[in-house]
C-alpha cells in the first residue's frame, strides 16, 4: 500500500452504518463539517474506515471524491452526470438467491414428508428440513459491486486498496466466524473496493451474504458500530467519528409516542438503542485505551425528529434530510465550539467562525419550511448565547 507521507498530526475518519438515511446524515455533517473547519482535507487523511453504509462514504473520499461531490452523486437526481448513486438499484428482488434456494426445495419437501410420515417425527421437526429452502436475502446487492467497480475506474480512481495514496478499510462480519473482517488491511487488501464495500453493507435478512474467497461475509455492524480502533491501533492524533442511527427521545417532542407507531417504529427504536448504547461504551473504551488521541463523535440530536421519521424513497425528501443534517451539524459546531475548538487546535485545524455565522449557507438550495423554523429557533439559541457572553464580565462583579 502506498501511504501518504506527512511530518503533520495524523488523522482518521470512521463513518458508522445506518442505511440510505445513515448515508445521506454523513454526506450532510460532512458537507458541513468540509465548509467550517480550517486546516483539514476530508480527501487527504491518514486513515478512512468505513462500516454499511458509511463505507459508500469512507471509499468515495479515499478515491478523492469530494463531500460536495458525492452530495450529488447521492441526493441529487437530476444530476447531468452519470456519476448518481440511485437508491432503487437496491430494491431489484435477489432472483438468482430465489432461483437457488427454489432449486432445493422438492428434494427437502420429500425430506420432510419422509421425516412426518414414515419416519415418524413431529410435524415441527419435518417442516424445520425446509429451513435451508428460504432465501438469505430479499433483494440484491450485486448492482453495490457493478456500479462502484464502474466509479472507482475513472481516470485518477482505484478500485485496488494497494493502489491507494492513503488508508482505507472496510470492515465485514465473517459469517462463518462471526469475526470482522477488515478489508484494506494487510491480507485483505487485493478484495476489489467496490466488493468490500457490498460485503460491510450487506444486512443479513435484506441482502444476501457476500462470497468472497470461499467465504461469505455480512455486515460490519453486527460486530461493532463504528470499529474506530482499526485507526486507533495504528496510532492517530485526532479521530473523527459520525454515528447517524441515535435512539429517538419523544418526551420533549410533538408527536405520537414510539408505541403508537406500531411494530415499524417500535423495531427502528430497538435496533437504534442497541447500536448506540453498544457505540456508547465502545466511545468509553476507546478514550481509556488511547487517552493520547483527541476523538470527536458528531451525531444527531437525541430529541429532533426530523431523521427518525423520515422517509427516504422520495428524493425530495433525501434533499430536505441532507440539508436538516448540514444545519444540524453547523449548529452543533456553534454551539460547542469553544471546547470543540481548542481540541482541533492542538492538530492545526481552526474553525471558521465567520462560515458558521453565515445564516445564508445551504447545501441543497431553498430550506424546507420546517427546516426555516429550525434555523430560526437556532439563530435565535445563537444570539442569546453570544448576549450572555457579552454580558458575562458586566455581570460577574454582581455576582
Amino acid at each position: 500500500m502506498k501511504s501518504r507521507k506527512s511530518t503533520g498530526p495524523k488523522i482518521a475518519l470512521a463513518l458508522a452504518g445506518g442505511g440510505p438515511l445513515g448515508a445521506i446524515y454523513e454526506i450532510g455533517a460532512l458537507c458541513a463539517l468540509d465548509e467550517a473547519l480550517e486546516g483539514l482535507d476530508f480527501n487527504r487523511l491518514h486513515h478512512y474506515v468505513g462500516v454499511s453504509a458509511g463505507g459508500f462514504i469512507a471509499a468515495g473520499l479515499a478515491n478523492g471524491i469530494t463531500p460536495r461531490q458525492l452530495c450529488t452523486a447521492f441526493i441529487h437526481s437530476d444530476s447531468a452526470t452519470d456519476e448518481v448513486f440511485d437508491p432503487s438499484w437496491l430494491m431489484v428482488p435477489a432472483y438468482r438467491e430465489f432461483a437457488r434456494r427454489g432449486a432445493m426445495l422438492p428434494g427437502l419437501a420429500a425430506s420432510a414428508l419422509w421425516r412426518a410420515t414414515l419416519g415418524r417425527k413431529s410435524l415441527l421437526n419435518a417442516i424445520g428440513q425446509l429451513g435451508p429452502a428460504l432465501p438469505t436475502g430479499i433483494f440484491s446487492n450485486e448492482q453495490i459491486d457493478l456500479r462502484l467497480a464502474n466509479l472507482f475506474s475513472r481516470p485518477g480512481r482505484t478500485n485496488d486498496f494497494r493502489r491507494l495514496k492513503t488508508r482505507l478499510t472496510l470492515v465485514a462480519t465473517d459469517l462463518d466466524t462471526g469475526e470482522a473482517a477488515p478489508f484494506g488491511r494487510p491480507g485483505w487488501d487485493h478484495v476489489p473496493i467496490s466488493k468490500a464495500v457490498q460485503a460491510s453493507s450487506a444486512l443479513p435478512g435484506l441482502f444476501p451474504p457476500v462470497e468472497i474467497d470461499h467465504r461469505h461475509f455480512v455486515d460490519g455492524a453486527l460486530k461493532k458500530t463504528l470499529h474506530a480502533s482499526v485507526a486507533l491501533e495504528e496510532g492517530v492524533n485526532l479521530m473523527l467519528c459520525l454515528n447517524p442511527l441515535v435512539p429517538f427521545h419523544s418526551g420533549e417532542a410533538a408527536i405520537p409516542r414510539i408505541a403508537e407507531g406500531g411494530l415499524p417504529t417500535v423495531l427502528s427504536q430497538t435496533f437504534r438503542s442497541l447500536v448506540h448504547s453498544r457505540m456508547a461504551l465502545g466511545m468509553k473504551h476507546y478514550e481509556r485505551a488511547y487517552p493520547g488521541t483527541d476523538i470527536v463523535l458528531i451525531e444527531p440530536d437525541h430529541r429532533d425528529p426530523e431523521l427518525y421519521l423520515a422517509n427516504t424513497i422520495s428524493y425530495g425528501q433525501r434533499r430536505h434530510l441532507a440539508e436538516h443534517a448540514y444545519q444540524q451539524t453547523r449548529a452543533l459546531l456553534r454551539s460547542d465550539g469553544a471546547a470543540l475548538g481548542a481540541r482541533l487546535a492542538r492538530h492545526g485545524v481552526g474553525l471558521r467562525a465567520d462560515v458558521l455565522r453565515d445564516h445564508g449557507r445551504h447545501l441543497v438550495g431553498a430550506p424546507h419550511p420546517a427546516g426555516r423554523v429550525a434555523e430560526a429557533m437556532a439563530s435565535l439559541h445563537q444570539g442569546l448565547d453570544e448576549l450572555a457572553q457579552a454580558l458575562e464580565p458586566t455581570l460577574r462583579p454582581a455576582r
